[in-house]
């Protein structure tokens, strides 16, 4: 027989029909009620054992994490909070769990515990639940850039540029690390290296991405991207996907309408289709708040939240009319922002963001025209010579969700700016010449997976939204 997955029997009209389901034990109850998941959806399934059906050694062997085959007749369950259960008419046990020695007993366990056993904690309600919204989140990613005729782009991951200047990269390299070749002048020769030149991990497909977008209009790339930044906090991590379309003949303003399209799309997708995740997901976060001091506590829910950002548009805002609000605002006069706003041109922080978001607009916002001196190099100028033409999306509990802006097309302009900021221009040929022949106007964003995952699950650290999190310190599993 073939098996049927959890998800399928619980819409299941149950008729007595003969089934197969297949998953691991989550509790098991006076020898009768098993609990199994299989990890198609957070509801367990309910299978019901007989009395004296199965030997004492059988019994023994149903413990939390065993993994069972379970052949049986689908009823009606007279049972609350469902609608199904099975009654068993055979069992087998296809891995054994050792009850004493597996981690994940039926309780609740601190997530920091949970990253020390990453390779099990896919196994707890949070994880599953967080990792089907991952899926569903890139389904729609793919789905909305499809619709709308962009061009899915595989940029490389193995690069040569360094796409914010940063610097912050990892360095990819075949060579000997304890007697690594050496020029005459004593420094390490990369001619001998398997690239034939310094290689890196990639920090952006962006500007790969603008190649493309300059032939076929239209891309998108979604994929791994790598920072070597020593930044030890909850919302940064050494490796995450990044979502970055790139579109010829956009503006500035066409960037910013199709970033509040794109954002709204995948949180009115996560209502429509991860409802009972999301249901899961919102208790949890509800428990999270209420043991937080009350003046600490988010005034949204999880399922508020999301609504707040499908519902509203997104407001638009000067980052001269952000720094004149920021400064008159009660926390800065009050001394109470960690970081004060006191002069034109800072780089605003996440305290900042939030304000705008969460308290003055109280609804998302759109931050444009930046300083020029805080922003990369490849972004458009602007005519009064002190701003360019990025942006920044700003979502409540996260910040800043999106960034972009339109792309310098100007080739003596971008010359300029490459050498205004010391970069190797040299190395920056192949971009340059985008603007040399058939340069075109061009915008484009980037948006991190996992601070979309992040406000879509309502966790509060971005090392519990990716599989297995890099950072600081930590490469296991």
């Amino acid at each position: 027989m073939k098996r049927t997955k959890i998800k399928a029997l619980l819409a299941t009209p149950p008729t007595g029909q003969t089934v197969l389901v297949q998953g691991w034990v989550r509790t098991f109850r006076n020898n009768q009620f098993i609990a199994l998941n299989d990890g198609s959806t957070i509801n367990n399934m309910q299978a019901v054992v007989a009395l004296n059906s199965l030997d004492d050694a059988t019994l023994k062997r149903i413990t939390t994490g065993a993994c069972l085959s379970i052949t049986g007749e689908l009823i009606p369950s007279p049972a609350k909070g469902q609608s199904v259960e099975l009654k068993v008419t055979a069992l087998e046990i296809l891995g054994d769990s050792d009850a004493e020695k597996f981690p994940l007993q039926p309780k609740k366990h601190s997530l920091e515990f949970l990253r020390e056993i990453a390779h099990l904690r896919s196994r707890t309600n949070t994880f599953g639940a967080v990792m089907r919204m991952r899926h569903a989140m890139a389904f729609a990613v793919h789905q909305f850039f499809n619709e709308r005729g962009f061009f899915y782009i595989h940029t490389p991951i193995i690069t040569g540029s360094d796409a914010e200047g940063a610097g912050a990269m990892f360095r990819v390299t075949t060579l000997d690390a304890n007697k690594p070749p050496r020029d005459e002048q004593g420094n390490v020769n990369f001619k001998e290296d398997f690239f034939g030149r310094e290689t890196n991990l990639t920090v952006s497909g962006q500007l790969e991405g603008e190649t493309y977008a300059l032939a076929l209009g239209d891309i998108y790339t979604f994929g791994p991207t790598f920072r070597a930044e020593n930044s030890n906090t909850t919302r940064h991590l050494a490796e995450f996907w990044m979502i970055e379309p790139e579109m010829a003949f956009y503006d500035l303003q066409d960037n910013m309408q199709l970033a509040q399209e794109f954002l709204q799309y995948l949180v009115r997708y996560a209502l429509e289709h991860c409802a009972d995740d999301l249901e899961f997901l919102h208790k949890r976060a509800q428990e999270e708040e209420a043991a937080k001091p009350q003046d600490q506590r988010s005034e949204l829910g999880l399922l508020d939240r999301l609504r707040f950002v499908a519902d509203n548009d997104f407001q638009r805002l000067s980052y001269t009319e952000a720094i004149d609000i920021l400064k008159n605002s009660n926390p800065n006069k009050k001394k109470k922002f960690q970081y004060l706003v006191e002069e034109w041109g800072v780089d605003l922080q996440s305290e900042h963001e939030r304000y705008l978001v969460e308290k003055h607009f109280k609804k998302p916002v759109i931050l444009y025209n930046y300083p020029k001196d805080i922003k990369a190099f490849y972004m458009r100028q602007n005519e009064d010579g002190k701003t360019v033409a990025a942006m920044d999306v700003l979502f409540p509990g996260i910040g800043e969700i999106i960034g972009g802006s339109q792309r310098e097309e100007r080739y003596e302009r971008l010359v300029k700016r490459v050498n205004e900021m010391h970069l190797p221009e040299k190395d920056l040929w192949w971009y340059l010449d985008l603007r040399r022949f058939g340069s075109a106007p061009h915008a484009g964003f980037g948006l991190g997976f996992e601070r979309l995952m992040l406000f879509v699950t309502g966790m509060t650290n971005i090392r519990d939204v990716i599989a297995y999190p890099r950072y600081p310190g930590n490469a296991e599993f």
